[in-house]
């Protein structure tokens, strides 16, 4: 069995991630902001058999990480997915940015990812995988607008994503990156395109068989490849 670590495990895409992982007897380190606020975290938790170890961890600080991982006492990590984020001001913000909304999307969702991967790299071996939740919004091939925060910060996931990709190959460490798909979750709403669970099973199946010679590369949640 694998071991796993989810962070903004607390609901979404990353709970049904927890779930699916627990199901197949994989031992997961669920990592919400606030494990004490996670009620239905602790539930899955409960019932999981002692498979789901919750422990709380805020991408945004870097002893909250380095804690996080270290409450993991050293085990072998199979697949890590970066999941936390924040939406942020959605609003244009051209001519009227919120520098401390912005200055937040990059601290969660570019440096947060860096962060963690960082804090669990020494636990990490050939096969291992990074998988980072990114964004329709961050490829060049987006035709909208707007949301200038969360697509810097996306954009830049990728392409740091990809340098890591690279400098961890004779590691045999693999990094992917995922478009999980318009998702009725809190912040997709509930007239998203797809439930947590198509989701979640398709980008689980993908981590699961991602090879080394398509680390850095970027797919849809369908398991098609995404343009850049």
């Amino acid at each position: 069995m694998a071991n796993i670590v989810v962070t903004g495990a607390g609901r979404g895409i990353a709970l049904e991630l927890v779930k699916q992982h627990a199901a197949k007897g994989d031992t997961v380190f669920a990592m919400p902001r606030d494990a004490g606020a996670a009620d239905a975290l602790g539930r899955v938790a409960g019932d999981s058999g002692g498979n789901v170890k919750v422990i709380s961890m805020d991408v945004g600080d870097d002893a909250s990480v380095k804690a996080a991982a270290a409450a993991t006492q050293g085990a072998n990590i199979d697949i890590l997915y970066n999941v936390a984020g924040v939406v942020g001001k959605i609003e244009p913000q051209l001519e009227s940015v919120d520098w401390d909304d912005f200055d937040n999307a990059i601290n969660i969702m570019l440096k947060g990812p860096l962060r963690v991967m960082l804090a669990f790299l020494p636990q990490m071996g050939t096969g291992s995988k990074v998988i980072n939740f990114s964004s329709q919004l961050a490829a060049s091939t987006w035709p909208y607008g707007g949301f200038y925060p969360y697509v810097a910060a996306k954009a830049g996931l990728n392409r740091m994503m990809r340098s890591a990709a690279i400098d961890l190959k004779d590691r045999g460490v693999i990094v992917g990156l995922v478009h999980p798909g318009y998702v009725q979750t809190d912040m997709g709403g509930p007239d998203a395109d797809i439930t947590p669970e198509q989701s979640a099973t398709n980008v689980r199946e993908m981590a699961e068989s991602w090879t080394l010679e398509r680390s850095g590369d970027f797919y849809n949640w369908d398991k098609t490849p995404h343009p850049l």
